[in-house]
């Protein structure tokens, strides 16, 4: 009869390995957005995103804890989190990119909390700051949605395994 090794005794996976496998998960893309205290607006791609509650309304993303946005995020009171469509690679390819202007030329529009709601997405969340928890080395924010809508023609934005795709039926 033979035991199963104890997973407290293996060791854990390297950072590589960990992040190859995570991207085996298919996930949608969104872009979050804030404006700062000082009202500059910042935004950055994420496929952090989940569901928590329906009620409250409740849904949540993750932020490395050394972004450079992170002051804007931690301490703002509202953000929106906008959900891509497959016509919008390029927009999540932009805000994935270091010291650019990432809304130079993007359409846009104030939503809650001054936060920008972007133009042509399937869907956006727009969110009161409700918590945050450090947890590793993210912040996981937790949001309480004020306002909500969604494009029920539009097609995913999906990311998997270091590509984007779009929906093919089954």
């Amino acid at each position: 009869m033979s035991s199963a090794p104890d997973p407290s005794a293996l060791p854990g996976p390297d950072s590589r390995q960990f992040r190859s496998a995570l991207g085996m998960f298919a996930t949608g893309v969104t872009i979050v957005t804030a404006r700062g205290a000082d009202g500059v607006l910042v935004g950055l791609t994420a496929n952090s995103f989940n569901s928590v509650s329906l009620a409250p309304p409740l849904v949540l993303w993750s932020l490395g804890m050394r972004a450079g946005s992170m002051p804007v995020f931690s301490r703002g009171s509202h953000y929106a989190i906008n959900i891509l469509a497959a016509d919008q690679k390029a927009l999540a390819e932009r805000f994935a990119t270091r010291d650019i202007d990432r809304f130079a030329g993007v359409a846009w529009r104030e939503g809650a909390g001054g936060a920008p709601v972007l133009e042509g997405v399937a869907a956006v969340f727009e969110c009161a700051n409700r918590s945050q928890y450090e947890e590793g080395d993210h912040v996981i924010f937790v949001g309480e949605v004020e306002r909500c809508a969604f494009n029920p023609a539009a097609q995913p934005l999906i990311f998997h395994g270091g590509r984007y795709y779009t929906e093919l039926p089954l």
